[in-house]
């Protein structure tokens, strides 16, 4: 069986009186497109900068293809690719200059870099700017340069780290093709605040929350964890809020909300709906409708609605 080509064991980071990540265990398959979410604040960025060996942790260990990043960083670092937040694209040269840069640091042949480069310009839609400067970029289009740049050198580990922020939906979708195609031959460790982009992409997803990992699996096993309830959405004609009023009153509706000629009716169970269906006999009734399980339903369920800082 092959080794994971992530793995963290314990890992604890302490600043002063803050601990940002607290025992946190995490390990990822090989070849897999793995997504993290957590609000602002979780331990994200901390988990990232000591994944990709930018920051030692406090205790805990880290292995990123079988090394630890304690003693083998410079090998990790040949062999990952990071496209992190900011914009760190070196603004006095070209966009194609900003790429021969990269693969020159990692010690690329000229014949295959330039080949390479010609394929990702393509792809990122920046063949007809190469020769620009990133200043003169739009901020999406900086944006997939940064992409780009991460995938010259072709790494075993790819860390995105939110990277379509700021992307038009094209540029998006053609990135998260792009990412598709990769799966398989490269792992893939990607962080994001869209969650239509981790549940489209991902095959594993972490939740994690004030340092420690608080869920993972698959995008139906952590929809599964939402159990108990069940949700329909209720279209009518007119008279909305007169049925609100008459469903709200009845034991087995939990909770309503009302929006235009719908409603969300949140029901103690499934088995619920005939007694429903019941009520709303000769009710002016355009469609009744089982509303899925989101992502979004879970995050919000495992930590909080309120706004973070």
């Amino acid at each position: 069986m092959p080794t994971a080509a992530i793995i963290a064991r314990s890992l604890t980071k302490q600043y002063a009186a803050l601990t940002a990540l607290n025992s946190f265990d995490l390990e990822v398959a090989q070849g897999s497109i793995f997504g993290l979410l957590g609000p602002n604040g979780a331990g994200k960025t901390t988990l990232i900068r000591i994944l990709t060996t930018l920051m030692r942790q406090s205790s805990g260990e880290v292995f990123i293809q079988g090394l630890d990043t304690r003693t083998a960083g410079r090998q990790i670092r040949s062999m990952i690719g990071v496209v992190s937040q900011e914009n760190s694209l070196d603004r006095y040269l070209t966009a194609r200059e900003n790429l021969v840069l990269h693969a020159r640091l990692h010690g690329m042949d000229k014949q295959l870099y330039s080949r390479r480069i010609d394929e990702l310009l393509e792809l990122m839609g920046l063949a007809g700017r190469q020769k620009d400067f990133p200043d003169t970029f739009s901020g999406g289009m900086q944006r997939r340069l940064v992409v780009a740049r991460a995938l010259v050198h072709q790494p075993q580990v790819l860390f995105l780290d939110e990277p379509t922020t700021g992307l038009d939906p094209q540029s998006r979708r053609a990135v998260w093709d792009y990412v598709r195609s990769l799966a398989g031959s490269m792992t893939i460790f990607l962080t994001t605040h869209y969650l239509e982009e981790a549940e489209q992409l991902c095959d594993r997803i972490a939740i994690m929350d004030h340092g420690r990992l608080i869920a993972l699996g698959s995008t139906q096993e952590l929809k599964d964890r939402l159990s108990g309830t069940t949700v329909y959405e209720i279209e009518f004609e007119r008279n909305v809020a007169s049925y609100a009023a008459l469903l709200k009153a009845m034991a087995c509706v939990r909770t309503i909300d009302a929006k235009d000629n719908l409603l969300h009716v949140t029901l103690e169970c499934w088995e619920c709906l005939s007694e429903i269906v019941t009520a709303l006999n000769g009710a002016p009734v355009r469609r009744i409708s089982l509303k899925e399980r989101t992502l979004e339903d879970v995050f919000i369920s495992l930590t909080g609605a309120g706004v973070r800082e």
